[in-house]
């Protein structure tokens, strides 16, 4: 299949991963956020199959994705899913984070929690995102909720930082 552009679109592979996704109850305007989605790789040809046809089966037919490029492995332009092509936008200035689905004429914003965040950080992220009340943005939610698994010793040491003298402060100084 060959999309209006004249390429072929990236075909995913048979098996779809089920998306870790948690969806708020109906779509609001009053809410900046959907939900939020947590890709288990940064693989997009992987992960977003299984995201797009979870959307389609909850709000409609998906018909084009908007992402940032940061943090993902590679931004084809096109994917095969469900037997049509769906197409993927890619800007630089997308927040990082922020994943939007267009849905037959509407559109859900998702928060997309990196895929090496912790467990608890995670669902508590996904979960403020899909709240209907929440008024928390992409960048807040992500700075709240998620960090690296597990910080290297030299990362703790370097979040310990004196403000004055501009050198760093032992782990011993801290405590």
């Amino acid at each position: 299949m060959w999309n209006a552009a004249g390429r072929k679109p990236v075909l995913a592979g048979s098996a779809l991963s089920v998306p870790r996704l948690c969806l708020g109850p109906v779509p609001s305007r009053r809410t900046l956020l959907g939900g939020g989605w947590r890709p288990r790789s940064a693989d997009p040809v992987a992960e977003l199959p299984g995201l797009i046809r979870t959307i389609d089966d909850r709000h409609g037919r998906v018909t084009r994705l908007m992402l940032g490029p940061a943090g993902w492995d590679s931004q084809p332009q096109w994917l095969s899913v469900a037997g049509r092509a769906v197409p993927l936008d890619w800007f630089p200035g997308q927040p990082a984070g922020l994943l939007t689905a267009f849905c037959n004429g509407d559109r859900i914003d998702l928060l997309v929690v990196p895929a090496g965040s912790g467990e608890a950080g995670a669902l508590g992220a996904m979960d403020l995102a899909a709240q209907a009340v929440s008024l928390s943005r992409v960048p807040d939610i992500l700075a709240t909720f998620t960090s690296p698994a597990q910080a290297t010793e030299t990362e703790i040491e370097l979040s310990v930082w004196e403000s004055e003298g501009g050198r760093l402060a032992s782990l011993t100084d801290a405590t």
